[in-house]
């Protein structure tokens, strides 16, 4: 009797299973869906609500991050061939991943480290956090470009290009208005601060590529030294070898 119950309660609960996926989509709804549509839509005041009643997840932010590192990625599969301009051979997946990362990460410390001599409030994880949620409409615009491209003709492809543009413009729109949420700023204050990442930028991407090519020397002198150290090495041993057995 007591098996019997045992087995009976170890049967798994397939109604408790579904209701906990359903609540796991409901929130990731919530969170990744409606709270940044709602941003997009309200942005001051849901820049308010994802700072001070801390709605921004973190987990929400990389999500949308590497939707659009995926969605790049697809373009060059995907992407109809009436409006497509690359081809699948030429995709370089590393190269498609660290070009988004190292422009999020840039900007994210050009722009830190700009607001933090104009008095701004906002935190450099609060910063990168609302980057990668401005990205939500690029994401979206990137997504519908791959269905728009498959359908149109060659004279609709102004259609695909609009699609685009509109995600790229909403999310420079969602920047700006970000920016004045996130730092409290003014119009004129949030516009030097852009100004001021802008160059911030450009200083760090300067010096990134000047320390990539010293590195680049230094590696080549190292492995030409260890080159010239190991041939010498080689011949006087093989020099040695050949005379004891003469």
């Amino acid at each position: 009797m007591n098996s019997t119950e045992e087995i009976t309660n170890k049967k798994f609960d397939f109604k408790l299973f579904f209701k906990k996926i359903l609540m796991g989509l409901k929130y990731f709804k919530d969170n990744a869906i409606s709270f940044p549509l709602y941003i997009l839509a309200h942005p001051l005041k849901g820049f308010d609500e994802f700072k001070r009643d801390k709605k921004g997840k973190m987990w929400v932010a990389l999500f949308l991050l590497f939707s659009l590192i995926i969605l790049n990625i697809a373009k060059y599969a995907l992407t109809g061939f009436v409006v497509s301009n690359v081809k699948v051979t030429s995709l370089n997946t590393f190269k498609e991943i660290s070009t988004i990362l190292l422009v999020v990460v840039v900007l994210t410390i050009s722009n830190w480290s700009v607001t933090t001599l104009f008095d701004g409030k906002g935190k450099m994880k609060e910063i990168f956090m609302m980057i990668c949620y401005c990205l939500y409409p690029l994401v979206w615009s990137k997504f519908f470009g791959l269905i728009v491209s498959n359908v149109v003709s060659e004279n609709e492809k102004a259609i695909y290009s609009l699609v685009i543009g509109l995600g790229i413009f909403l999310m420079c729109y969602m920047g700006l208005l970000g920016l004045i949420s996130i730092h409290e700023y003014g119009l004129l204050k949030c516009v030097l601060s852009i100004l001021g990442t802008a160059i911030a930028a450009m200083i760090i991407f300067f010096i990134g590529i000047l320390a990539f090519d010293l590195f680049q020397k230094l590696f080549g002198f190292a492995y030409t030294i260890y080159r010239e150290i190991s041939l010498r090495y080689f011949m006087v041993n093989t020099t040695g070898f050949i005379g004891g057995i003469l």
